[in-house]
């Protein structure tokens, strides 16, 4: 931070404000309005504002809610990132051309702002891709697991959404399975409260989460449906563990079996 401050660089923090509203409160008491902007405002999920990731106009390098984020790296907060000049609309409208993945109906966020999203797709993408991934950044740091990494952009600047962007067709990874499963934690914890609660009772919730996804995987059901019928389905069912009729029949396609049980559900429930 004081490098880039240094070299006359303007320095920003990008911050995921629904796993650290307390976090973003103590920024906002440290910068004025206009240097805050929160991410998905003006977006297709513009109601999901409030909880989504937002980007703060810093400063200086000394403040202590910073400070408290850069001790504490193992909360994947999200990352800091460095401008040539003053740059916050650029770098909103950035980000936001890039948010959106996908075509109706299979749509979905880009998590540009966990460190560990960032992380992985700096370590596979050429330093030709790399403007137009990062835009205005001129450098950014974010925490990769184990150590601070730093990544320069040679390019700094306005660019285009390429047709094809490198960094949504990276090789599947450990990394990849850890993130889903803290998002579908964060999913439950928000949207089945209580039912959740009563299963952190009998079992170690990232233990029970994994065994769903490898579940998931033996089924073939990657798709976001399919694995939210899965999760919520055993999270209801008793000992929070699907019946043996759950199972595919023999020579039956995952989405065959996929569809079979959700039409199942809808029939019992009256929806059909």
């Amino acid at each position: 931070m004081y490098e880039q401050l240094d070299l006359g660089r303007q320095l920003y923090l990008f911050l995921d404000c629904d796993a650290l509203s307390e976090a973003r409160q103590a920024l906002l008491r440290s910068v004025h309005s206009h240097q805050y902007v929160p991410l998905y405002i003006d977006t297709p999920v513009a109601e999901l504002a409030d909880v989504g990731p937002a980007i703060f106009q810093l400063n200086s390098s000394n403040d202590p809610a910073v400070d408290s984020l850069i001790d504490s790296p193992e909360s994947n907060w999200g990352w800091l990132a460095s401008t040539e000049t003053s740059a916050l609309d650029g770098l909103v409208k950035h980000w936001r051309d890039r948010l959106v993945v996908g075509q109706r109906p299979q749509q979905a966020l880009y998590r540009f702002h966990d460190n560990r999203i960032l992380a992985r797709a700096l370590s596979h993408l050429q330093a030709n891709e790399l403007p137009g991934y990062l835009g205005p950044i001129a450098s950014l740091c974010c925490w990769q697991g184990s150590q601070w990494m730093v990544q320069g952009n040679p390019a700094p600047g306005d660019h285009p959404v390429p047709a094809e962007p490198a960094w949504l067709n990276l090789p599947d990874n450990e990394t990849n399975a850890l993130i889903l499963q803290d998002n579908l934690h964060r999913y439950l914890v928000a949207e089945h409260t209580e039912a959740y609660s009563q299963l952190a009772l009998a079992y170690e919730p990232s233990n029970w989460l994994k065994e769903q996804l490898s579940q998931a995987r033996t089924w073939g059901w990657n798709a976001p449906e399919q694995l939210h019928l899965l999760i919520t389905q055993s999270l209801y069912a008793p000992d929070n563990r699907l019946p043996e009729k759950w199972q595919p029949n023999i020579g039956e396609t995952s989405q065959a079996h996929f569809e079979r049980l959700r039409d199942e559900l809808k029939f019992w429930r009256g929806d059909a």
